[in-house]
C-alpha cells in the first residue's frame, strides 16, 4: 500500500489475501478486532480476520448512539452468520448441506446471494454461473487439489453445472441433475453490503468498508472522498501497492469497488500459464490479453460479479459491456503487444499516479 492509508486503500491488498486459490475463500476465523479511532470528525477503524484474511471497516461515529463495541460484535455475528449460510468451508454451512443433498431450510441470506446470483447468471448468458463449481474443482481452483483436466473430464461435468437446472426455488429442473452451488464470485463483495447495509441502519454517511472487496461512501477523516488505488497487472507484482497503475477518486456516493485479475492467480504446467478465470460456457480457463478488471458499480456484489465477468469476456466484450451499462465505470489493463495498455469509461473518476 502506498499513499496515506487514511486517504487511500489499496484494492489489491485483499485481493491477495482473499481471494488466492492457494486459501479458502469462504474460511472464516473471527479473532478479537482491533479498535482504532482517530480524533479527526470521531473517526473509528475496526479491523479483524473474516474469511480467510482480514477486514477492515472504517467509518465516523458522528452521529451513532452504539458504541464501538456493539458495533464490532454486530459486524462479527453477521460475518459468522455470512459463514454459517455461504461458507463452501464451513462443512457444517447451509450451502455445504445443500451441496451434500441434505435438507436445508435457507434463511434469507442464502435466497437473496442465491436469487442475485440467478439474476447475473441471465444478464451475462451464463458466463458467470455459481452452479459450476465443479469445473473450479477439477481445475484446481475450488476446494480439492489440482490436476489438468481432459476434454472428456470437462465436458462431463458441464453437464451437471448451470443455473439453468435450478429453478427459482433452488429445486433441481433437471431429472437426476442436482448442480453444486459456489458463491466466491460474489462472496466477499455481498459480506462488504451486508456490513455496509448495518451501517447505513445505525446512521453512517461516511465508510469504507473492506472484506476482501470494497464498499465506500462519503468522505475519509480529511474530507475528501475515499481513493482506492489499482495495482499495476504484471507477474512477479506481489507487493500490493508497491506499483500503482493509477488511483480511483470518488465523489462521495455510495460505490462498490472490485478489481479482478489473474496476474497473481494463475498455475503453470509444461511451460503453459493457465488463468484461474473459468468460462463455464466452455469449461476452460480463458485465454485472452485482459490482464485486470476494476468495475465501480452501486454496490459491492455488483461490482465483484461483473469484474469477474469482464475478467471470463475478454478487452472488446467488457468495453461494450461497460459501456452500455447505467451506473456502472470500469477500468480495463490489458496486453498489447508486449506492452501494457489502459482503457477507461467516460465516467471513470482516474487520477494516473
Amino acid at each position: 500500500m502506498s499513499g496515506n492509508t487514511s486517504q487511500m486503500i489499496n484494492i489489491a491488498s485483499m485481493n491477495k489475501i482473499v481471494k488466492s486459490f492457494l486459501r479458502p475463500l469462504m474460511g472464516l476465523c473471527l479473532l478479537s478486532a482491533v479498535f482504532s479511532c482517530s480524533r479527526d470528525a470521531g473517526y473509528c477503524q475496526l479491523t479483524g480476520y473474516a474469511q480467510g484474511g482480514t477486514y477492515s471497516v472504517k467509518f465516523n461515529m458522528k452521529g451513532v448512539k452504539a458504541s464501538k463495541e456493539e458495533i464490532h460484535a454486530r459486524i462479527e455475528s453477521i460475518l459468522t452468520t455470512i459463514d454459517t449460510t455461504l461458507s463452501g468451508y464451513n462443512k457444517g454451512s447451509q450451502l455445504s448441506r445443500f451441496n451434500e443433498g441434505l435438507p436445508v431450510q435457507p434463511n434469507d441470506m442464502f435466497k437473496d446471494i442465491y436469487s442475485l446470483s440467478r439474476k447475473f447468471y441471465y444478464e451475462t448468458g451464463g458466463a458467470l454461473d455459481v452452479a459450476s463449481g465443479p469445473l473450479f474443482d477439477i481445475w484446481g481452483f475450488g476446494f480439492t487439489t489440482d490436476q489438468m483436466p481432459s476434454q472428456t473430464q470437462v465436458d462431463s461435468v458441464r453437464a451437471l453445472c448451470g443455473m439453468d437446472k435450478l429453478g427459482e426455488d433452488m429445486a433441481p429442473i433437471v431429472p437426476g441433475v442436482k448442480p453444486r452451488l459456489n458463491f466466491n464470485a460474489i462472496a466477499q463483495g455481498y459480506s462488504s453490503d451486508c456490513i455496509a447495509d448495518y451501517l447505513h441502519s445505525l446512521g453512517v454517511k461516511d465508510m469504507l468498508v473492506d472484506i476482501g472487496e470494497i464498499y465506500c461512501e462519503g468522505v475519509n477523516q480529511k474530507g475528501n472522498p475515499w481513493s482506492i488505488g489499482i495495482d499495476r497487472p504484471f507477474d512477479g507484482n506481489m507487493t500490493p501497492g508497491a506499483d500503482l497503475d493509477g488511483i480511483w477518486r470518488g465523489d462521495g456516493s455510495g460505490r462498490g469497488v472490485v478489481t479482478s485479475g489473474n496476474y497473481r492467480k494463475y498455475y503453470e504446467k509444461d511451460g503453459m500459464k493457465y488463468s484461474h478465470t473459468i468460462d463455464p460456457r466452455t469449461g476452460f480457463p480463458v485465454q485472452h490479453n485482459l490482464l485486470s478488471a476494476t468495475i465501480i458499480a452501486p454496490d459491492a456484489a455488483t461490482a465483484d460479479a461483473f469484474a469477474t465477468y469482464c475478467m471470463v469476456i475478454g478487452l472488446e466484450e467488457a468495453k461494450e459491456f461497460i459501456s452500455s451499462r447505467e451506473g456502472i465505470e470500469g477500468y480495463l489493463i490489458y496486453d498489447s503487444g508486449g506492452l501494457m495498455s489502459e482503457w477507461a469509461s467516460s465516467g471513470f473518476n482516474l487520477a494516473v499516479n
